[in-house]
């Protein structure tokens, strides 16, 4: 139960909750809530749910909890390839699909490209990203970032405050706490000033000989998801900024 006790503890203290607050959200004394996080109470499944539910803790990390407290995964963690997931892979297949001619891809919670569109494909065939890869490893590990991308400095201050965001959500991802540190070491990134007044995206300008391509994103993600695997997947839509990329994404249709 230690194990448990830890757990909650620092979920506790990763959303900036006192144990009266927690407890108050939940419904239950402060002082079972004490008693929980020292091991002195064993939660019931129901308990260790609704816990997690107000802490908003990602389905891995509550299984994880679960598992802890000596309880079964109560979320699923299927194959992409299962027939309960065929409905949503077909959602995605349809939005990338439809999104054509601007680019599409799909994200795992590590920036690893699960699958893309034709003109996400011919937008990174240039830089080497192919589905498989993970857009942060990529930027971090060659200098395709600086040379591929014409705003670099703050398309990587960008970055680097997704990345940390990204990763508290999830109550702390290795992997993306490293990316943001070594982006927020850049020299030209460590340099760079947003400025004043703020613009209201910040486009990420791609260049590649005379060709300049200037992109915004939205991102998509199944807000109802129980799945672990598809909970954790960001559908990024990539949109025309100027008049200029417009035309050039939707000529490669004609």
């Amino acid at each position: 139960m230690t194990h448990f006790a830890d757990d909650l503890k620092t979920w506790r203290t990763t959303r900036r909750l006192s144990q009266l607050a927690l407890a108050t959200e939940c419904g239950i004394s402060a002082r079972h809530l004490s008693f929980l996080e020292t091991g002195r109470a064993r939660p019931s499944r129901g308990m260790i749910l609704r816990l997690s539910e107000t802490l908003n803790m990602p389905r891995p990390a509550r299984n994880r909890l679960l598992v802890a407290a000596g309880f079964a995964p109560v979320y699923p963690d299927l194959k992409r390839e299962a027939v309960a997931l065929a409905p949503f892979s077909q959602a995605i297949d349809r939005m990338l699909d439809r999104h054509a001619p601007y680019p599409a891809v799909v994200m795992d919670r590590l920036w690893r490209i699960t699958q893309m569109n034709e003109p996400a494909e011919i937008l990174f065939s240039g830089i080497g990203l192919t589905v498989g890869q993970s857009m942060i490893q990529l930027l971090l590990e060659t200098n395709v970032g600086p040379e591929a991308i014409e705003n670099w400095p703050e398309f990587g201050h960008h970055i680097t405050m997704r990345l940390r965001a990204e990763s508290a959500e999830a109550g702390g991802i290795t992997e993306l706490d490293q990316a943001a540190e070594l982006l927020a070491h850049d020299p030209t990134i460590k340099a760079y000033e947003p400025p004043v007044p703020l613009p209201p995206v910040t486009p990420t300008i791609f260049r590649a000989g005379p060709t300049r391509l200037s992109l915004f994103s939205t991102l998509a993600q199944f807000g109802s998801a129980e799945e672990v695997t598809l909970s954790d997947l960001k559908i990024e839509l990539m949109f025309p900024a100027d008049e200029e990329t417009r035309l050039f994404l939707e000529s490669l249709a004609t």
